[in-house]
């Protein structure tokens, strides 16, 4: 078996052209149809102006139907909510299950069952506000669920988790577990609250919570990285999250103290290199972001008296364009004389994608 990635060095390489290797896949995916209908091959992530669209659409309707409901949407009862979610659910599995049959629109079809996904919790809150089963008082309107830490959001949480997994297993589409994956953010917050962890403070309970949640986050989209690598990019939106989450929760933590804001700066070098050896961007680009905050804070308080410091720092940063050229120029070289060098059991830790990278 021959991944996505691996074909697309061969093209990078100059070994295959790009046409072959639509025909190829085309060719081998038709002569396994009955295959790839019972799991079909999820699509990789791109960023091009066709998936913002799509993505956006979907991200529209998903903030439309929760962190953006209006009052009047609220007003129309529990019950009704229910029958809104179950009804705009159904809808958006037909569409999805209709286009995911064919290849070229399997990201759309996806969306849409992310979409039907993202309903769950609505259609639990509904019942649950139509039949008053609050556990700690009623919580205020169904956005609410979003920003605050509640015990009663609980059953909505396992809601959207057993919809997620339902999905998967009849459309495995990588962008669903992201929804899993908040949902079981959200949830870890909310079962900590139930044994008396609401005692430190909404922030303080959160940063903890996920600061534990990104590395756990981080670890699962790790192995989906080295165990599922062939059956699409599962560790994508894990990574993004997980990173995200993490990283946040590390800069809430961050000390007022010089020596805090210097331990943090390393953490996001390590952040930086963490990426390059997972060939995974959103550490890189968070570390990145870690590094010039850093740098912004000796602007602002340690040298901001030193005329110098603005001529090192460019200097600094010319430098660091030109070794990017400079590496970009023998960049399989040094890949190769680090895989040459790297212990075995480093190896077997990187992804595959991070050796054909």
């Amino acid at each position: 078996m021959i991944s996505d990635d691996e074909l697309q060095a061969a093209v990078d390489a100059g070994i295959l052209d790009s046409n072959v290797r639509d025909r190829l896949v085309a060719f081998v995916r038709a002569r396994s149809r009955t295959a790839v209908d019972a799991a079909p091959l999820a699509p990789r992530p791109k960023f091009d102006v066709t998936h913002v669209l799509w993505y956006a659409g979907a991200l529209i309707v998903i903030g439309a139907m929760g962190l953006f409901s209006t009052a009047a949407f609220a007003a129309m009862g529990g019950f009704a909510l229910t029958v809104t979610a179950i009804v705009y659910a159904l809808g958006f599995v037909l569409l999805g299950r209709r286009l995911w049959r064919s290849l070229d629109l399997r990201v759309p079809g996806g969306l849409c069952i992310a979409v039907a996904v993202s309903l769950a919790p609505l259609a639990i809150y509904g019942v649950q506000d139509g039949l008053n089963l609050w556990s700690f008082g009623a919580p205020g309107s169904y956005k609410d669920f979003f920003p605050y830490v509640n015990g009663n959001w609980v059953y909505m949480e396992v809601g959207a988790i057993v919809a997620s997994m339902i999905a998967l297993r009849f459309f495995p589409f990588a962008f669903i577990l992201l929804i899993a994956a908040v949902a079981l953010w959200f949830m870890s917050m909310d079962i900590v609250r139930w044994f008396g962890g609401g005692a430190l403070g909404d922030w303080e309970l959160r940063r903890r919570v996920s600061l534990a949640f990104g590395l756990a986050m981080v670890a699962v989209a790790w192995a989906l990285d080295l165990l599922r690598a062939r059956q699409g990019d599962f560790g994508f939106w894990l990574h993004l999250f997980g990173a995200i989450t993490l990283w946040s929760a590390l800069a809430m933590s961050e000390s007022s103290t010089g020596f805090g804001k210097a331990l943090f700066c390393a953490i996001s070098i390590a952040f930086i290199a963490f990426g390059l050896f997972l060939d995974r961007r959103i550490y890189a680009v968070l570390g990145t972001i870690g590094v010039a905050g850093y740098l912004g804070y000796l602007a602002a308080d340690v040298f901001q008296d030193i005329l110098l410091f603005s001529f090192v720092l460019s200097a600094l940063g010319l430098a660091i364009i030109f070794l990017g050229i400079a590496f970009q120029r023998r960049q399989r070289q040094i890949n190769a004389a680090i895989e040459r060098h790297m212990p075995a059991a480093l190896r077997a830790l990187r992804p595959a994608r991070a050796f054909a990278s």
